[in-house]
């Protein structure tokens, strides 16, 4: 992951802070993978099934390895974007929240499915974030392999390490294939991690807000 400053031209009308001082620019977030080879991933692909005992002769199924190859690739690749912030002009100190985040990951363990929402929230300090950026971090964290316990954590250390607020909360609930189409087959359970830090950690009022608001406590 490649983080830096995007480009960004300079407007009398976003200074932040002193009449001389220019905008923060937006921090642009880059996932830089290893490297992709889709052509030795269908290959890998093509043996594995016929390894399990699954022919890839027939006309339905001569494309699937290639398919299958590209379905992982976007599931491993994030899309960047710029972490963009703004001034907290008013001072604004209640809960910023967003509910029911789409998460869409595969369990590191076994390569199957993992889906879900995120409900992420956070306590404003010096500066407030687009809100759609709260939606951009999830993503990023959940294109690759992982477990959801990292997956939560992840999210809120990174949201506290670069906005910098009072306090952040993480809740995500996902439904895990690995669980429920295989082995116990567990039909209809799903699994809740969460990660509080900074006030709604330690400040008993706010926590109990930010669970309630997530409908995790009612």
């Amino acid at each position: 992951m490649t983080e830096h400053p995007a480009p960004t031209s300079v407007r009398p009308d976003l200074y932040d802070g002193e009449a001389t001082a220019p905008a923060r620019p937006a921090l642009r977030v880059v996932h830089e993978p290893d490297g992709i080879d889709l052509a030795a991933a269908e290959v890998a692909a093509r043996r594995f099934l016929e390894a399990l005992g699954v022919s890839t002769a027939s006309e339905s199924l001569r494309g699937t390895p290639g398919r299958m190859a590209r379905a992982y690739a976007e599931l491993f690749s994030p899309r960047p974007f710029d972490l963009t912030t703004f001034p907290n002009d008013e001072g604004y100190d209640e809960l910023v929240l967003a509910r029911r985040i789409p998460v869409r990951t595969v369990c590191e363990h076994h390569l199957l499915p993992v889906v879900g929402v995120a409900h992420v929230g956070y306590l404003p300090g010096a500066r407030i974030l687009g809100l759609s950026k709260l939606a951009r971090v999830v993503e990023h964290f959940a294109c690759r392999p992982q477990v959801q316990e990292r997956l939560t954590k992840q999210v809120a250390d990174w949201l506290q390490d670069h906005l910098e607020p009072k306090g952040v909360g993480v809740v995500i609930e996902a439904e895990h294939s690995c669980m429920t189409l295989r082995g116990v087959q567990a039909t209809g359970s799903d699994t809740l991690t969460s990660t509080l830090l900074g006030l709604l950690r330690s400040d008993a009022r706010s926590r109990a807000e930010f669970l309630a608001l997530t409908g995790v406590t009612r």
